[in-house]
C-alpha cells in the first residue's frame, strides 16, 4: 500500500518494542539504529510507539514521554507516520500524554480503554477517548481496541457510531480483536478519511479482505518485508501468493506459541533476528531464556530465510 495522498493511514506500521538497559532502565540510544533498521531491513515506514509491544503499561509517564519524543525525532523526514499510544489507567496521565504528543509532532495519537475500572458500555467509553481527544483536539486520534488484555468487550461499531460529533478529530481503529463480524462492520461504517488498522498478524490476510486499510503489528518488526509482499500480492489479486505468505507467518507464530509466547519471548526474538540490544522485558513480564528464543529463531529462518 503506497502512502495515500490525502495523510490516510495505511500500509504497515510496526509496533514497536521499548529498549531497555541490561539494568532495566529505558535506553534511548537504541531507537536511532531501530529506525535504521525498520526501514532499511523491513521496509517499514510507519510506527506504534508505547503500545502494548513496548510494554506501556509498565511504563512511567515520564519515561512514556522521552520514549516518544525520542522516537518522533529519530523517525522524522525517514518515516510516514509516528502514532503514539496515550492510553492510561488514568485520564488525567492520558490527556497529558496526548498534549505531549501533540507538543512533539507526532503523526497521531491512540488510546486503549482504561482496564481495571472497566467502562461497562459504548457511551461510558467514548466519553473516556472524548476527553483525552480534547486534549490534544488536532491531532488524528485512534480507538485502540485490545480485548484480550483489557478485558473490555464492547463493540467497536458502537464505540464509532456517530463519533465525529464527540471527536471531530477521530481518524480510526486499531483493531486488534478476532471478532471479524464486529471489523466488518467497523470497515463498512468507516468514513472516508479514518483508517481501519488490523491488529491480529496471524490473521492479516482476512483482515485485508474485509477491508483493512492497513496493520499495527509486533511481528511487523522482523518480518515486515514479507508481509509488504503479501499486501502487494493481495492487491494485484495474487491470493496464492498471499496465502503462502500468511501461511508462513502462521508456521511460525503457531510453533512460538506451542513453546511459549508473550511479549518477553517476541522481543528476545526481535534481539536476535535484528542484532539490536532490546534489553530484557520489564516486570511482572519475564526475560525469555536464550535457549527459548534460539529455538524460535531457527524455526524463522527456516521459514524465511
Amino acid at each position: 500500500m503506497a502512502p495515500a495522498a490525502d495523510g490516510k493511514v495505511t500500509g504497515l506500521l510496526a509496533a514497536t518494542f521499548t529498549p531497555f538497559t541490561a539494568q532495566g532502565e529505558v535506553n534511548l540510544s537504541v531507537i536511532g539504529p531501530y529506525v535504521d533498521y525498520l526501514t532499511e531491513k523491513q521496509g517499514i515506514k510507519g510506527i506504534f510507539v508505547n503500545g502494548t509491544t513496548g510494554e506501556s503499561m509498565s511504563l512511567s509517564v515520564a519515561e512514556r514521554k522521552l520514549l516518544a519524543e525520542e522516537w518522533c525525532q529519530r523517525a522524522k523526514g525517514r518515516m510516514d507516520n509516528v502514532i503514539v499510544h496515550a492510553g492510561c489507567m488514568s485520564l488525567k496521565d492520558s490527556q497529558d500524554l496526548a498534549r505531549h504528543a501533540a507538543d512533539i509532532g507526532a503523526d497521531g495519537i491512540a488510546v486503549i480503554s482504561p482496564s481495571f475500572f472497566k467502562p461497562r458500555t459504548a457511551e461510558s467509553l467514548r466519553k473516556f477517548l472524548q476527553e483525552v481527544a480534547s486534549a490534544a483536539p488536532t491531532l488524528p486520534f485512534y480507538y485502540y481496541q485490545i480485548p484480550s488484555l483489557t478485558g473490555v468487550n464492547v463493540p467497536v461499531r458502537d464505540v464509532i457510531e456517530d463519533i465525529e460529533e464527540l471527536i471531530p478529530s477521530f481518524r480510526g481503529v486499531k483493531f486488534s480483536g478476532s471478532d471479524l463480524l464486529d471489523f466488518g462492520q467497523c470497515v463498512s461504517y468507516s468514513q472516508p478519511r479514518w483508517s481501519v488498522l488490523y491488529g491480529v498478524d496471524e490473521q492479516l490476510l482476512a483482515g485485508l479482505a474485509m477491508g483493512a486499510n492497513g496493520a499495527v503489528g509486533s511481528t511487523y518488526n522482523y518480518i515486515g518485508r514479507y508481509v509488504n509482499q503479501l499486501i502487494s500480492a493481495f492487491e494485484t489479486g495474487d491470493l496464492v501468493r498471499a496465502r503462502t505468505i500468511q501461511f508462513k507467518i502462521q508456521e511460525l507464530l503457531g510453533y512460538a506459541i506451542k513453546l511459549g509466547f508473550d511479549i518477553g519471548v517476541n522481543k528476545q526474538l526481535m534481539a536476535k533476528v535484528s542484532g539490536l540490544f532490546l534489553g530484557p522485558p520489564r516486570l511482572p513480564v519475564m526475560p525469555c531464556s536464550p535457549a527459548h528464543a534460539q529455538l524460535i529463531a531457527q524455526k524463522y529462518h527456516s521459514i524465511f530465510v
